[in-house]
């Protein structure tokens, strides 16, 4: 069932110059059609961005000359190679499989063609982190591999399947520091959510809900049955249960006048500018009267969540809120508490998504149909 994903890797970066050295095995040199040998222990290429479909390869000091397009490609399958970015300067990563590097208008598209699953384990790990139970590894696997399989598609226009940003999913490395990961994804190997219509479904997931998930609805404007809001009841007592900011009133009521046109002048909701009340997740402040979605409150002040309450002390305007991201789907730190009191993989999946079922599939159909794309957080 293994299949080969095209991901594109470095996309916050207009990459102009680059080194691939040796991690973990050799990989063969290819320029264009020619073969230049092979990167061995201590030896390195150096890949310069010239010109629209131009690159420069060098092996070492020597120019090897010109090429529209350059391989990196394992000489035995379960190679790693490291990637260290020039210009402009990126901590090094490294991947497992093959590396493939063109031109486009402003810089080096660099393309990892990895196995499904050494993609996965990157991703849970990149996503996840490390200490964490196998069954909540196993959870996220599991809602990774069907976001990949759903979104296959979603960069083909651009060379390429998904990417590392965050709007398609975290990918800063090849698995390295938690074997466990790699476990979970071999355990969990081919098995994805469906929906009541057989579909994928769409594994939103944010890092702590607060102790109640959120409405699909109150951030994407969209209705998702199997994404309804509930009462979490595991992540209450985490690390990012709870936070609060300051504002100062002035910049408060100015976005809130300037913007939405709060109407200062009202009996009932001009004395209340600074004073909200969220006991349950809501989609506006105040009333849906006003129009102020809280996502955007959250936007323009750079909150953690829109699940938050407010009082005014002094000058300022004290924000109280509840969890981190936009408590759509899947808690993390809920399914982490889940997995610690010993609840599977399964029953994770069906208390974050009701309704939802897990099916084992073969990767092959998804390689080659076309889906929707999601909405960015």
């Amino acid at each position: 069932m293994a299949q080969q994903m095209r991901i594109g890797v470095l996309r916050d970066y207009d990459v102009k110059r680059i080194l691939f050295a040796y991690n973990d095995g050799s990989y063969s040199i290819f320029g264009d059609t020619s073969e230049f040998g092979a990167i061995l222990p201590n030896e390195f290429v150096d890949v310069i961005y010239k010109s629209s479909q131009q690159i420069e390869l060098k092996k070492g000091v020597i120019s090897l000359g010109i090429f529209k397009k350059i391989i990196l490609q394992e000489t035995k399958a379960g190679f790693s190679i490291s990637l260290s970015c020039k210009e402009p300067t990126v901590k090094e990563r490294k991947y497992k499989n093959d590396i493939e590097i063109t031109a486009g208008a402003e810089g080096l598209t660099i393309v990892n063609l990895v196995d499904i699953n050494n993609y996965l384990s990157g991703v849970v790990e990149s996503e996840g982190g490390g200490g964490k139970e196998l069954e909540y590894y196993k959870v996220q696997a599991l809602m990774s591999r069907t976001y990949a399989l759903k979104y296959i598609h979603k960069h083909d226009n651009e060379g390429f399947s998904l990417c590392d940003r965050v709007h398609c999913q975290a990918y800063h490395s090849m698995l390295r520091f938690s074997p466990t990961i790699e476990e979970a994804v071999v355990n969990t190997d081919g098995i994805v959510m469906e929906d009541e219509n057989n579909e994928l479904v769409d594994a939103y997931f944010h890092a702590n809900c607060g102790g109640q998930t959120s409405e699909a609805e109150f951030v994407w404007n969209m209705n998702i049955p199997y994404l309804n809001s509930f009462k979490d009841t595991f992540c209450i007592y985490t690390k990012q249960a709870t936070w609060e900011k300051r504002i100062p009133q002035q910049q408060w009521a100015d976005f809130l006048v300037t913007r939405y046109n709060y109407p200062l002048n009202d009996s009932i909701y001009g004395p209340l500018i600074f004073s909200f009340n969220q006991n349950e997740r809501m989609a506006f402040y105040q009333s849906p009267a006003l129009g102020i979605p809280l996502r955007d409150l959250r936007t323009e002040f750079n909150l953690k969540s829109t699940f938050f309450s407010t009082y005014p002390e002094g000058m300022e305007v004290v924000i109280r809120g509840r969890g981190f991201g936009h408590g759509v789907g899947l808690c993390q730190e809920g399914a982490m508490r889940m997995a610690k009191y010993g609840y599977n993989y399964h029953q994770i999946a069906v208390y974050y998504f009701p309704g939802i079922h897990l099916v084992k599939l073969d990767h092959e159909s998804f390689f080659t149909q076309k889906t929707g794309f999601p909405p960015k957080e």
